[in-house]
């Protein structure tokens, strides 16, 4: 990089040469470039290529000061997970969903700090700013990350906000690990207690669905998330009228920049079995859904989950998507400062 920063310096010599060094320019029009400096351009455009380059999130990560912890390792190169911390207060630590990062929370950080909390968002690993290693992508290492996370930064007293993968996140650890940080819970579009139907889940989805979406994502994956976030945010629905054509590209740009590794793997995540967790959940639990949640319909998630949990408030929101901390932002933000009050 040291000969892109000098570059500009080089130029700036050429411009300030003897006089004798520039005999060349009477032959060019005012105001025009001298053969020399077309030579010197050209020369520059030519070797640009060869120059060392940087990708966008590294160029953020050289710098910007960026929070990192480290949770792992993978060979030769460190597993660290990317976080946010602002404010004062009770804090929050808020954990986004699939294929997004800390970022999707954008209109509840601003509500949350305005009502004077601490909040804390972070990447999952594969996803955003974090590490995209090529193991890890399953509910007991997840966990394992957020408790790192909860430790590094000494929290107790702390509320989990999960939306979506997310909210798996929220059961997990607290099935692993328990409630003795935890002040309080909010899962909004939930996994619920257990996907996959079996006997001695009915009400499940065939598996047949993860399957299919896991080849989908291997054919083609630019174009199948472009089509899960359409049904992400209920396009043609309701809630389509209240999203975008440039939040999904958004949207699509991040998700489209995570791990493909992760992607698809995190697929598998999805239908574990929640059921043995979810009874070690012993602290006051917010449940918010959309009734025209595309990815995770209430009948099969959160009208369940709410009925194995002993404190629970359950908010379903009309017309909702999956997509609904966008699309209704005020009302989830408002249920979100009462709740966390």
């Amino acid at each position: 990089m040291k000969r892109d920063q000098t570059a500009p310096q080089t130029m700036k010599r050429d411009q300030t040469a003897p006089p004798a060094a520039d005999s060349d320019r009477s032959h060019a029009p005012e105001n025009g470039v001298s053969r020399r400096g077309a030579l010197m351009l050209t020369a520059a455009g030519l070797s640009a290529p060869l120059l060392p380059t940087m990708s966008f999130a590294e160029t953020r990560k050289e710098t910007s000061p960026m929070s990192y912890i480290k949770v792992g390792q993978e060979n030769s190169q460190p597993i660290e997970i990317y976080y946010e911390d602002h404010g004062s207060g009770s804090p929050v630590v808020l954990i986004h969903g699939w294929p997004l990062n800390g970022d999707a929370w954008e209109k509840q950080t601003a509500a949350l700090l305005a009502a004077g909390h601490r909040v804390i968002t972070y990447d999952r690993r594969g996803f955003g700013r974090s590490s995209k290693p090529g193991i890890g992508y399953n509910y007991d290492t997840f966990a394992a990350d957020l408790d790192a996370l909860l430790k590094a930064l000494d929290l107790t007293g702390v509320s989990l906000v999960g939306h979506s993968m997310g909210s798996a996140e929220v059961t997990r650890y607290i099935g692993k690990y328990g409630t003795q940080r935890l002040r309080k819970a909010v899962l909004i579009g939930t996994i619920g207690p257990y996907l996959v139907k079996a006997a001695d889940n009915p009400e499940g989805v065939d598996r047949k669905v993860f399957d299919d979406t896991k080849a989908a994502l291997k054919a083609d994956r630019p174009a199948t998330l472009m089509e899960f976030l359409k049904n992400f945010y209920s396009v043609g629905g309701e809630d389509g009228k209240r999203v975008s054509e440039r939040v999904i590209d958004a949207n699509w740009a991040v998700g489209i920049g995570a791990s493909p590794i992760g992607t698809i793997a995190c697929v598998d995540s999805w239908i574990e079995d929640f059921r043995k967790d979810i009874p070690r959940n012993d602290v006051p639990t917010m449940i918010i859904h959309g009734d025209d949640d595309r990815i995770l319909p209430p009948d099969a998630t959160s009208r369940r989950q709410a009925k194995m949990i002993k404190n629970v408030k359950y908010v379903e929101i009309k017309g909702g998507s999956h997509g609904l901390t966008w699309t209704r932002a005020d009302e989830v933000n408002a249920e979100l400062v009462r709740f966390l009050a």
